[in-house]
């Protein structure tokens, strides 16, 4: 069975689990952070993944980490299952796909913005107002700067991109003229 493949099944399987106890969000939030230190720990990983390692030791070592990132009971649980079914190194996937359930489920889109420079706040609050308006969703926003854009703004929802920058308006203008 593919990665993908495993990581949905976990999710939605932990997505269950978390929306009967309540805790939907919370379990989300914390896989994620769970995710994000195994990823960033060549060490947390090579001792996790490391068949050498009895489950015991995987279990206290599991048990510690969880303690200082402040992982509820469910979180723990379901963590601990996916390192007995050795399923670690698709972690990361589960909270990805956990996350966008939860956010499915919330009825919240995520878009990143990225201009060329920083923005005033006025135009992210309009910009936000203007995205759940025409989405009907809820919408949370990401900033990114990137100054080869030159100006304007590159917004992100899911797949979809919409280039109002002056780079992408000047990659649109050449592709015009090569073509002509």
């Amino acid at each position: 069975m593919s990665a993908g493949a495993v990581a949905e099944r976990y999710a939605k399987a932990i997505f269950e689990l978390a929306n009967e106890a309540g805790q939907l969000s919370q379990v989300a939030d914390q896989l994620g952070k769970l995710a994000s230190a195994y990823s960033e720990s060549k060490e947390l990983r090579a001792v996790l993944d490391n068949p050498l390692v009895n489950e015991q030791q995987r279990e206290t070592i599991l048990k510690d980490v969880a303690g200082r990132l402040g992982l509820a009971q469910l979180a723990l649980n379901s963590v601990r299952y996916i390192a007995q079914r050795r399923r670690l190194s698709v972690l990361p996937d589960i909270a990805r796909r956990l996350s966008t359930l939860s956010d499915e489920k919330a009825g919240i889109i995520r878009a990143t913005v990225i201009s060329a420079a920083p923005l005033g706040e006025a135009y992210y609050t309009k910009l936000k107002a203007q995205l759940e308006k025409s989405t009907g969703k809820k919408v949370q926003l990401a900033r990114e700067e990137d100054p080869s854009l030159i100006a304007g703004v590159v917004t992100r929802i899911g797949d979809n991109t919409i280039d109002g920058s002056l780079r992408g308006r000047l990659n649109d203008l050449e592709r015009k003229l090569l073509h002509a």
